[in-house]
């Protein structure tokens, strides 16, 4: 009869909310497959935001950068004639195993020290150390190349640098100068060159100076 409700179950309204309107589950985010929203997650809320990731970036660095409090406390770059530091203080520099010293400053160590056939008698290799003993210091040749001609390598350079530092310590240097050692002709970084210079000499009392003109 008009007016009776069909037969089998009743489909409930959604219960209208203040002000008359009907309250509606949210909509599905995405579409088709990437349609992520379910009764679940609606009922849970939103996920919590993930923890920020910290983000370090190492770039080129430099002396003051790269070396530690007390690394640049013992290792310091000062402008000046190197030959001026004081008469106490040993010295370093890099040569080749066939001691050629014909350009840069190696000429200047060869004018002011001699020595070479002393130094070819002890047959160093690359990554040695080459000592002269002159009055009351040492003067210390870094061995790292084989010829005049060639370029050395950070390896070598730093395999020299720990042959310089045993020598040091079983000899009592404490305080040594030098040039932007491999950074002349030799065309090494001095900032990775002084990063390896921090790093040999870290945790020793032996106090390196740097000159530049």
């Amino acid at each position: 009869p008009a007016g009776s409700r069909p037969n089998g179950p009743t489909q409930a309204r959604p219960a209208p909310a203040k002000g008359g309107h009907v309250r509606r589950p949210p909509p599905l985010s995405g579409t088709g497959r990437n349609r992520t929203f379910s009764a679940t997650t609606a009922a849970l809320g939103p996920a919590p935001t993930p923890p920020a990731t910290r983000v370090f970036t190492i770039a080129n660095v430099t002396m003051a950068t790269q070396l530690s409090k007390d690394q640049e406390e013992r290792i310091k770059c000062v402008k000046g004639d190197l030959f001026s530091c004081p008469k106490t203080d040993s010295l370093a520099n890099c040569i080749s195993e066939d001691c050629r010293m014909g350009a840069g400053i190696a000429v200047l160590f060869k004018k002011k020290f001699g020595g070479v056939q002393e130094l070819l008698d002890q047959q160093k290799k690359t990554g040695e150390v080459a000592v002269l003993q002159r009055e009351d210091r040492y003067i210390y040749y870094l061995i790292t190349k084989k010829k005049v001609s060639h370029k050395p390598t950070y390896e070598d350079m730093r395999k020299s640098l720990e042959a310089m530092k045993a020598h040091c310590l079983n000899n009592g240097v404490t305080d040594i100068s030098m040039p932007r050692i491999g950074c002349g002709l030799d065309r090494l970084d001095w900032n990775k060159v002084s990063a390896i210079l921090g790093e040999v000499f870290e945790g020793t009392d032996i106090k390196i100076t740097v000159y530049t003109l």
